[in-house]
């Protein structure tokens, strides 16, 4: 059955979903705070900073109107980077209460808030009314949105504590590419969803350095491992991560050059700065913030995170990268499974 969707955020990730949502026979419109960008998908159904060389199909409606995009909407989608995400759910809840609408609310955006380490389903219940929405749902898993609009086969997770509403945005988003299996661990989601970019920056340097395949493996494993600590110590389930919002998604971020956050691990191994890396990027790198917020909750919560800990000393303290690396590996010897 066809439903009307909203997308707030017309980035890679978004537009894409957007236009996966339109494949599958919803009516969508797609919000974006840029009118070039807005015109560029009406008229030419492309979207060249973030996804060159796509041709959107020619039903998705792109409005820099929020009120417009929302209206009638059952299902408001938000990818929004962490960073604006208040600002754009403080402004959805006021449309939703001139409209007296309740969608269902569902959210793609990985990291966590700086200061507050709030999570973003946190986020939008805070600047969500709960009179102004049927429940908050987190989509999460392994998908480049690149492959994603190649139609690669793709699995990804929606997590809710209501299991009838992850199944709704289950339902809605699923096809014969693109399969979502239902969780009801929010924490644990958005925990490996945000986490994995930290360590897609850390493998994406040791390639740069020219670090082989058992280095990016111990990389990975380890990250792993830290991400599971801290997401347990907030109360998530362990299990989760070892599914598609944790080790899923870690593997695909960390091997890919598809991700922004690999991408500027590799560029800082080569030795540029990070500010070059940032300026150059053209799109948010969510792990840089998340490093920052997961080291200093790591820090209050006496949590061990070695390998966040070592990238916060280089992202945000200017030691040297090699350093780091010698640092953790002359760390004293411990088990495995502590």
């Amino acid at each position: 059955m066809s439903e009307k969707v909203a997308v707030l955020g017309a980035g890679s990730w978004g537009s894409i979903l957007a236009n996966l949502l339109v494949e599958n026979g919803h009516e969508v419109k797609l919000w974006s705070r840029d009118p070039e960008q807005v015109e560029a998908l009406n008229e030419w159904h492309i979207n060249p900073q973030y996804m060159k060389d796509f041709k959107y199909n020619q039903n998705l409606i792109a409005t820099n109107d929020m009120a417009e995009a929302v209206q009638g909407a059952k299902y408001v989608l938000v990818v929004i980077p962490t960073k604006g995400l208040r600002e754009v759910a403080g402004k959805l809840n006021r449309v939703l209460e001139e409209q007296g609408s309740t969608p269902l609310i569902i959210h793609a955006t990985k990291g966590l808030e700086q200061d507050t380490y709030k999570r973003p389903s946190q986020m939008l219940e805070e600047e969500i009314a709960p009179q102004h929405r049927e429940d908050i749902v987190v989509l999460s898993g392994p998908s480049h949105a690149e492959d994603v609009a190649l139609q690669d086969m793709t699995a990804v997770t929606a997590a809710c504590v209501n299991m009838s509403s992850a199944e709704k945005a289950q339902k809605l988003f699923s096809n014969n590419f693109f399969r979502v299996y239902t969780n009801d661990d929010v924490i644990g989601a958005e925990f490996g969803a945000a986490l994995k970019n930290i360590i897609a920056i850390g493998a994406g340097a040791l390639q740069g350095l020219g670090y082989k395949d058992n280095a990016r493996a111990a990389l990975i494993t380890r990250g792993l491992a830290e991400i599971r600590r801290l997401g347990v110590a907030f109360g998530a389930n362990p299990f989760t991560f070892i599914g598609l919002s944790g080790v899923g998604d870690l593997v695909v971020t960390a091997t890919s050059k598809n991700s922004r956050n690999w991408r500027a691990g590799y560029q800082l191994g080569q030795g540029r700065k990070l500010e070059d890396v940032i300026s150059h990027m053209g799109m948010v790198i969510e792990g840089v913030y998340t490093t920052k917020a997961a080291y200093e909750l790591a820090q209050k919560r006496q949590v061990k995170m070695p390998i966040t800990e070592a990238l916060y000393h280089v992202l945000y303290e200017g030691q040297n990268i090699e350093t780091a690396i010698t640092d953790l590996m002359d760390r004293e010897v411990t088990s495995e499974l502590e």
